[in-house]
């Protein structure tokens, strides 16, 4: 349970910043939370592959995830036009 909890406040965080960072990428409290959450997943993927690490730790998340978001924000605004 822990696990679930740790992903939902970096999925909020990561959000959060995606956000601020995407003008008009706000879409909401849950909206933040499944972006950077879904932005994790695919900063999961995506950073190793191209060979760039942010670190380890919850710091290092929080980045990660909120790079993914950004780039999952990126593929809304892109599809939602």
């Amino acid at each position: 349970m822990p696990g679930i909890l740790v992903w939902v406040v970096i999925g909020a965080v990561a959000g959060w910043l995606a956000s601020i960072l995407v003008r008009g990428g706000s879409l909401g409290l849950l909206g933040n939370i499944v972006v950077g959450i879904v932005g994790a997943v695919v900063a999961g993927w995506l950073l190793p592959t191209v060979g760039i690490s942010l670190g380890s730790g919850i710091l290092g998340a929080i980045l990660a995830a909120t790079v993914g978001a950004v780039i999952v924000l990126g593929a809304i605004r892109l599809f939602a036009k």
